[in-house]
């Protein structure tokens, strides 16, 4: 594979030495490395934090070149951010991948088919477009064709077509929805880009159990992608459209149900604004109101896979616990911590399958071997590999959002 020309005046110093000085921050202990599940599966030095810090480093000092193997490792990482989560000197782990993502994408830039694929997964009205156009009789059958496979591997998404997943109908929310009674105040509703499309139940969920605290929920229509997608790939993200959204409608508070935009929305979308974001689960079991709220019981078994993002990134975990405890008679077994990734980490899936399919098979194996009665995991990425890997084992075990479960058992 030949690289493209690396002239220096295209590749900002700022970045380079943004990179050395996080680097500088690690003091290669190596305690991260249990922590990575790349590491676990490649069992090499180049495949764990530590070593893709020094890589990096090398990369970013010019002290090593750019060759296909050493870009192909830095690409490798999932950032689940596990390492950063049990690092003891706190490196900035999320702000060196996306930095050397960055100097990644001056050296070889991504193919114009694959930015383009990224544009419309994170863009809701061409998502949509692209939705309508695949329920077309006959698309969705070329889309997973020889000619299909063949296009979407030579643009690097090798997966894309084996893992389509089954297309939603649309659906539109009005822009502000009411309790029944009096407010207690105003919230905002982040909907996502692909969560938009493939989590439409998990929305109304969180609709209803707003509006039932009392709240007054508002979707601005103007909001769009959080930017996770094009910063994890090296690429420049305009989220400024999503941040005025809200800001116009003069929220503080913005709830968000996929935990892989958390992050993005936190400490990008929002940054240096009046603006809180919230994790939704966190922000429901917290509230005094939620003890008036009565919940039907539901004799199942309900295997809980918590994604990294919702550990190491939005920390809200326990609240899920909480709220799910709440339901009578519900049996909740959390699956193992390990692997520690699904494997789906935003479009990682349909990068790099040869390290996700792996792990999603654990996780299955994790989940199946409970023999429960439905799948509960709180991001759209996880919620859709999984789901895949499911069907294709043939297997009918639903895969569904905490707050799914949680708003119909909710008594009125």
């Amino acid at each position: 594979m030949a690289l493209a020309s690396t002239p220096e005046s295209k590749i900002a110093d700022s970045t380079r030495q943004h990179i050395l000085q996080l680097a500088d921050q690690c003091v290669m202990c190596g305690l991260c490395i249990p922590q990575c599940p790349t590491y676990r599966i490649g069992r090499q030095e180049n495949e764990s934090p530590r070593g893709r810090i020094a890589l990096a480093r090398g990369l970013a000092s010019g002290e090593l070149q750019p060759t296909p193997t050493l870009l192909g490792h830095l690409d490798h990482c999932l950032g689940c951010m596990s390492c950063e989560n049990a690092c003891p000197s706190e490196v900035d782990y999320a702000g060196l991948l996306i930095s050397t993502r960055e100097l990644q994408r001056e050296i070889q830039p991504l193919p114009w088919a694959r930015r383009l694929l990224l544009g419309v997964l994170a863009q809701r009205g061409r998502l949509n477009l692209a939705l309508r156009l695949g329920r077309i009789p006959g698309v969705f059958a070329v889309l997973r064709s020889r000619v299909g496979r063949s296009f979407f591997k030579r643009v690097g998404m090798p997966a894309l077509a084996q893992e389509l997943p089954p297309l939603p109908a649309p659906r539109t929310w009005p822009e502000i929805v009411s309790p029944a009674f009096q407010s207690r105040g105003r919230v905002g509703l982040f909907l996502g880009c692909i969560a938009s499309a493939f989590d439409q139940d998990t929305h109304a969920a969180s609709i209803k159990l707003l509006t039932a605290l009392g709240y007054e929920v508002v979707m601005p229509r103007a909001q769009g992608c959080c930017g996770a997608l094009a910063r994890h790939a090296g690429l420049p993200s305009d989220d400024s459209a999503t941040r005025q959204a809200f800001l116009d409608n003069n929220i503080t508070t913005v709830l968000v149900s996929a935990s892989g935009c958390f992050g993005s929305l936190r400490d990008s979308v929002f940054a240096d604004s009046k603006v809180r974001v919230r994790e939704i689960q966190e922000f429901i079991a917290s509230d005094g109101e939620l003890d008036r709220l009565r919940f039907k019981p539901l004799p199942q078994i309900a295997a809980l896979h918590t994604p990294c993002t919702q550990v190491n990134v939005a920390k809200g975990e326990n609240a899920i616990g909480a709220l799910l405890a709440r339901i009578p008679a519900l049996r909740v077994t959390p699956l193992p911590t390990e692997p520690r990734c699904c494997g789906a980490a935003g479009s990682y899936f349909l990068e790099q399958p040869q390290i996700a399919a792996p792990l999603r098979s654990e996780k299955l194996q994790q989940a199946l071997a409970l023999t429960p009665d439905i799948l509960l995991t709180s991001n759209i990425g996880c919620r859709i590999y999984l789901g895949n890997g499911l069907r294709q084992q043939g297997e009918t075990l639903p895969v569904r959002h905490p707050l799914s479960l949680l708003a119909q058992q909710l008594e009125f």
